[in-house]
């Protein structure tokens, strides 16, 4: 079985930056891809990064520049850098990671997620 657990969000002032972690249990996704997504209330789930291997990365429009994906294959850990947070961005975050080995931005790709984890942006 296959667990993924978030940490990292809080409540941050518009302008500050936020390092989400999901630490995935059970087996190794160093090969696979791992995502980020987001939720906001009355929205569906986006798409905001994905990663595979350790240096191919995707980001949606509304995050690229301002978050950076990345992971540590050696903590089976995939990481979310926030700057420039805009009150925009609050939701709740969700990691979730795929058996495909390759760039996926769609929440039915992805076979495993975490609980979520809040992030509130005050302006």
């Amino acid at each position: 079985q296959v667990q993924l657990v978030e940490s990292g969000g809080g409540l941050v002032q518009a302008g500050d930056s936020l390092r989400l972690s999901c630490a995935a249990s059970g087996r190794s996704f160093s090969s696979g891809t791992m995502g980020w997504f987001r939720q906001a209330p009355g929205k569906e789930r986006e798409f905001v990064a994905t990663i595979v291997g350790n240096s191919r990365t995707y980001y949606a429009d509304s995050v690229e520049g301002r978050f950076t994906i990345s992971r540590d294959n050696a903590k089976n850990t995939v990481y979310l850098q926030m700057n420039s947070l805009k009150p925009e961005d609050t939701a709740v975050y969700y990691c979730a990671a795929s058996y495909y080995g390759g760039i996926v931005t769609r929440t039915a790709s992805f076979n495993y997620w975490g609980q979520g984890t809040q992030v509130t942006v005050s302006s």
